[in-house]
């Protein structure tokens, strides 16, 4: 009982931290830009976007921004959690990224529980206590950006779907395995909310369940049914909305497109650069729906057109989104470089060594490299930064958390027994 005692207050402890180093991240942000009148956000195109959006909602208006409307540009997941944080503090920028703060603390717990799910309750505590540390997530959960939000909610969904893998196909886990699978799809659907990108995991999470149930593939194709029911019925309000407002299936957004030609047109570099959207203003002449159709054909024409600046445009994409430090000309400072690269490089380290040593345990490897794996690939495509790795890193730092414990702890535990002796 007392060292369960003690664990708690060492949760406790790293949350209240997290908390502190968000607070004050929040408060050096807002202060930052109330010294520059001409600056409102940090990283300006996006989150302005979200903030309108969220305005929107608040005031019960048309979910849609700019003119012609776009009434399908983002998912409705962030700016929604903007617009609870504005009816609880109002719309002033500082309360509504103290709020924010307090989501980056809930995504340290959060990966405190799937340590401790997948390993145990110390690796829990080194995972959540890495994150509570790391400056580049400290940063980014208090900016309008739904990169902390996404994560949250990723982290809850690979949670869910841990605790399904770990019930037993007997008949007196029925019940259990049915919640879990409906709370599968629920919490993959709440995840594609914030950010649709993770749209594919759950064809991924259907075909592993099932393929690894031997001697169960029946129960686990129930299973699998049940989680893409759960994900689908949180699925119908937004399509029907999207059909409603556009007459056309849109289980996503309209802004594929022109992302998809953003990095792959003649002047791509991996970086986004969204210039021509502005200068050639198709929406114009063509409906919303149209408008992404027209980019989304001309990406894919112009890949196969050159293949050879495609897969130069890769090895871009690739050093951009494994890159220690930001890209983005604002956060060029030597001490923000210093800053995240001392966490992220030694935290890649223990992660590779983790890896490791954790080599013969699949649903770790899975849980814990899956996601920045997944999104490496897709930004292959699609422009790549830190940013779009950002999310995936926070499941990563439970297998960095393996390689410190095994380095370190395990070592001294060794060292222990061996003197006792």
């Amino acid at each position: 009982m007392p060292q369960l005692k003690r664990l708690k207050y060492l949760l406790l402890f790293i949350l209240l931290i997290s908390a502190s180093i968000r607070c004050g991240v929040a408060v050096y942000v807002q202060r930052q830009l109330d010294q520059q009148p001409e600056r409102t956000y940090v990283i300006e195109g996006d989150a302005d976007g979200y903030w309108k959006l969220a305005q929107q909602i608040l005031r019960g208006e048309e979910y849609s921004i700019y003119t012609p409307p776009r009434r399908v540009l983002r998912m409705p997941g962030f700016p929604v959690l903007l617009a609870g944080a504005m009816s609880v503090v109002g719309e002033g920028h500082f309360g509504v990224r103290l709020v924010l703060a307090l989501l980056g603390v809930l995504a340290c717990y959060v990966v405190y529980l799937l340590g401790k799910e997948l390993v145990n309750e110390s690796i829990g505590l080194i995972a959540a206590a890495l994150v509570a540390v790391s400056p580049a997530m400290a940063g980014f959960s208090v900016l309008f950006l739904s990169e902390t939000a996404f994560a949250v909610t990723m982290l809850i969904s690979l949670w869910v779907l841990v605790k399904l893998s770990k019930v037993e196909y007997g008949a007196c886990d029925q019940f259990k395995g049915t919640l879990f699978s409906i709370l599968a799809g629920i919490s993959l659907a709440i995840a594609f909310y914030v950010r649709p990108s993770w749209l594919l995991i759950l064809p991924l999470a259907v075909v592993i369940l099932v393929f690894s149930a031997k001697g169960n593939r029946i129960a686990a194709m129930q299973r699998a049914f049940l989680m893409c029911l759960g994900f689908s019925m949180m699925l119908v309000p937004w399509v029907y909305r999207n059909y409603q407002v556009t007459n056309h299936f849109v289980p996503t957004t309209l802004w594929a497109g022109p992302s998809l030609y953003d990095g792959l047109n003649p002047q791509a570099t991996g970086d986004s650069n969204m210039i021509f959207f502005d200068q050639e203003n198709v929406l114009k002449t063509m409906s919303e729906y149209e408008m992404n159709q027209h980019y989304t054909k001309r990406a894919i024409k112009y890949a196969r057109e050159n293949p050879g600046h495609v897969f130069r445009l890769m090895g871009a994409k690739l050093l951009r989104y494994w890159k220690p430090w930001p890209n983005a000309v604002q956060f060029q400072k030597f001490w923000m470089i210093f800053a995240v690269s001392v966490i992220f490089i030694p935290v890649m380290c223990f992660a590779i060594y983790g890896a490791w040593v954790s080599r013969d345990q699949y649903l770790l490897l899975l849980i814990t490299l899956g996601p920045v794996i997944y999104f490496s690939l897709i930004h292959l495509i699609f422009v790549s930064s830190l940013r779009y790795r950002l999310p995936a890193e926070y499941s990563l730092y439970i297998l960095s958390a393996v390689g410190i414990y095994h380095m370190f702890f395990n070592r001294l535990t060794e060292k222990r027994s061996i003197l006792g002796q």
